[in-house]
């Protein structure tokens, strides 16, 4: 049976607070479990309505549909919830297109920019100190395990950019993507989704891409910042297969 001071404590990691105090993040639905058991990622406990998970012992606890939707932050819960342990980051590998997220806000937005760095290869993706928590439940739902196999570091985005030779940053105006001639290794920033990239953070980029528009009209003030990052990774790595 579940007890008030597990639900309380499990409800609590739904606040960035408790989650560094604990180290803890939450991770709900059969597949996205199923992506961090089968990951780096540390189990710590695993609560289920499905006795297939039981094979955890040290960690399982069976729960009823009730007591699920009790911790659930979904509408649906989906059967199972457990808490990982937050990891140490790796050092970043700048052998390779590192991707950068200046300031982002929208727990979404990261998160599905999370499952394109998966889907493109991109190992590395580095956080401002002001981006939204990946493991905000929302991410982690967004990014579907991605976690898994993408290294996410949080700093100060300055220090990043001195570590590299290609600094590149996506703005309104700059030179279009399709023309550019596109390096395999450097750090690619994106910007904050209501205000693009910070002043301080675009003086030291040397490389200045846009995704033009098309059409008759161009009317179309910005695209959404998951929805560029997807356009410009593919475009970097199609580059890299031509070459």
């Amino acid at each position: 049976m579940l007890t008030k001071n597990q639900s309380k404590r499990i409800l609590s990691l739904s606040k960035k607070k408790y989650r560094t105090q604990e180290q803890l993040f939450v991770v709900e639905g059969v597949k996205v479990v199923n992506e961090f058991l089968s990951s780096k990622y540390e189990l710590v406990e695993i609560f289920s309505t499905d006795m297939s998970f039981a094979q955890y012992t040290d960690a399982f606890l069976h729960i009823s549909e009730k007591e699920l939707s009790k911790i659930s932050t979904l509408t649906t819960p989906n059967k199972v919830l457990a808490t990982f342990r937050i990891p140490n980051t790796p050092p970043i590998d700048f052998n390779t297109l590192v991707l950068a997220l200046d300031d982002l806000n929208n727990p979404g937005n990261l998160g599905t920019i999370i499952r394109l760095c998966d889907w493109f290869g991109i190992k590395d993706l580095v956080c401002s100190l002001s981006t939204v928590d990946c493991y905000n439940p929302k991410v982690v739902q967004a990014a579907m395990g991605s976690h898994a196999r993408v290294n996410i570091t949080y700093t100060s985005l300055d220090l990043i950019l001195s570590k590299s030779q290609n600094t590149i940053g996506t703005f309104m105006d700059g030179n279009s993507i399709y023309e550019e001639q596109l390096p395999n290794t450097g750090v690619l920033v994106l910007g904050n989704e209501a205000n693009g990239i910070s002043k301080n953070i675009a003086s030291l980029l040397k490389t200045k891409l846009s995704i033009p528009r098309f059409g008759p009209f161009k009317k179309t003030e910005s695209l959404n910042v998951a929805n560029a990052a997807a356009i410009i990774l593919s475009e970097f790595k199609r580059r890299s297969i031509e070459r």
